[in-house]
């Protein structure tokens, strides 16, 4: 499956931001959809997950209650809502999918930026 990322960009603290990612291909292989990111210098971290049936996982305290997940399985998209944002949250957001019954994402979209100014 591909997956094709976008929205992100500059704004400042306080502002928002909603991010796709579209998949193309086998929908067999987006049980799971998940936004991840990384910023220069540390490792990529898991943000949040969201399987077919809206199951939901936060993997980052700092983010809960201002992102919000979600998806549209008839579009093969999947959304990160980013309300509130800070300078922390400036990073590159690459969305990933995996397929049912998968211990990891095996799909990467490209990343796109999101920069917050304070």
């Amino acid at each position: 499956v591909q997956l094709q990322a976008s929205g992100g960009g500059l704004v400042q603290a306080g502002g928002s931001l909603r991010l796709s990612c579209r998949a193309s291909g086998s929908t067999d292989s987006t049980y799971l959809m998940g936004w991840f990111r990384q910023t220069p210098g540390k490792d990529r971290e898991s943000v949040v997950g969201i399987t077919r049936s809206g199951g939901i996982r936060w993997h980052q305290p700092s983010v809960k209650g201002r992102f919000t997940i979600s998806r549209d399985n008839a579009k093969s998209t999947v959304y990160l809502q980013m309300n509130s944002l800070k300078p922390e949250d400036t990073a590159v957001y690459y969305c990933a999918a995996a397929s049912t019954g998968a211990t990891e994402y095996t799909s990467w979209g490209q990343g796109t930026l999101v920069t917050v100014s304070s």
